[in-house]
């Protein structure tokens, strides 16, 4: 499948709209499925695997994902081209490192994705811009129920939904939020958060989930264990401790200003003068530098800056997508160029 109509553009979660849009990046929920008779995938043979692949791909050709419908076989798939759909939140680092038949399946919106043969058969994931955890709920249960008339889910009348992982025996339903944390990464008490988060059943990563380190202040948390839990139970969970969060944050921010308004403004204006001037431009250095840009907005002291352009560099500066874009492999001194030069186009 190409994908090259999606190489300028984000998927609808980056648009920065919804409730709390000035902390929540994106709301995502993601369901774990296993179809019986199979054993699980990291069991499972190559020839079952692919009897896996090719019954879901059939069966995902008659549900509506989106506006448009892609399919990509990851097994024949380039190297870049499986990097991008990470750098997109489309499939999990575990799902592009596997091996033999795998694939995923996502509308053009990109609001649902189902990754066929990760560590379950099916993961099922819709994901939306702002707080919007129940209607990111709903369109992952429309699609599991269209799946499930169709063939049988790996199931027990006592412990629920069968899963390769124990912790998502049960409902093996996950629902994480993305965050923007700035003010509290500034004032060093993010690790209150992580505390606070622990103690209530929940976790928190970075950028790119389980195992990733947080980049532009970005964080995802999320509910550990599924099992014993309802879906109700686990969505509220996360409801009622996502309020605490948004205000500490909102109270840092307060703080920051309090302490010197006239340098946190400098703090963002510079941060805006480098993304806008640099003629080379890290990683690392973009995602900080558009972290305090987006900071700068939503605060704002910056007005002429528009939160969805933000939101997707984010992604669209990721270094698959600066190739993509670029139509070649890059090495990392010619990605630093090409992102510079890409930032400064759109944030011109």
């Amino acid at each position: 499948m190409d994908l090259s109509d999606l190489d300028h553009r984000c998927g609808e979660w980056l648009r920065g709209e919804g409730t709390s849009a000035h902390v929540v990046i994106s709301s995502r929920v993601r369901l774990a499925r296993n179809l019986a008779g199979y054993p699980f995938a990291t069991r499972a043979e190559e020839d079952q695997r692919g009897e896996i692949t090719l019954r879901m791909r059939e069966e995902l050709s008659g549900i509506a994902l989106g506006p448009r419908q892609y399919w990509v076989d990851l097994a024949q798939a380039e190297k870049l081209e499986t990097r991008f759909l990470v750098e997109r939140h489309l499939i999990s680092r575990e799902l592009e490192s596997g091996r033999g038949p795998r694939g995923v399946a996502f509308g053009s919106d990109e609001i649902l994705s189902v990754m066929i043969n990760e560590e379950d058969h099916i993961r099922i994931q819709s994901i939306r811009a702002g707080l919007a955890l129940e209607e990111a709920w709903q369109r992952a249960v429309r699609a599991d129920r269209a799946l499930e008339k169709h063939m049988e889910f790996a199931a027990s009348n006592q412990f629920g939904y069968l899963t390769a992982c124990p912790t998502n025996v049960g409902t093996g339903l996950r629902a994480s939020v993305m965050l923007h944390l700035p003010a509290l990464v500034h004032l060093k008490q993010i690790e209150k958060v992580f505390h606070a988060a622990s103690r209530t059943g929940l976790t928190v990563r970075g950028f790119y989930g389980e195992g990733t380190m947080a980049s532009g202040d970005l964080y995802q948390i999320s509910n550990q264990i599924t099992l014993g839990h309802t879906e109700e139970e686990i969505l509220q969970s996360l409801s009622t401790m996502l309020p605490r969060i948004l205000e500490y944050e909102e109270m840092c921010r307060a703080e920051l200003a309090s302490r010197g308004q006239l340098k946190l403004e400098d703090k963002v204006h510079r941060a805006l003068a480098i993304l806008r001037s640099a003629r080379t431009l890290t990683s690392e250095e973009a995602m900080q530098y558009l972290s305090s840009v987006r900071l700068g907005h939503v605060m704002e002291i910056l007005k002429d800056v528009d939160i969805r352009s933000l939101n997707e560099l984010f992604v669209l500066t990721q270094p698959a997508h600066l190739q993509k874009l670029e139509g070649r492999a890059l090495d990392p001194d010619e990605r630093d160029i090409r992102r510079a030069a890409f930032v400064r186009s759109t944030l011109v």
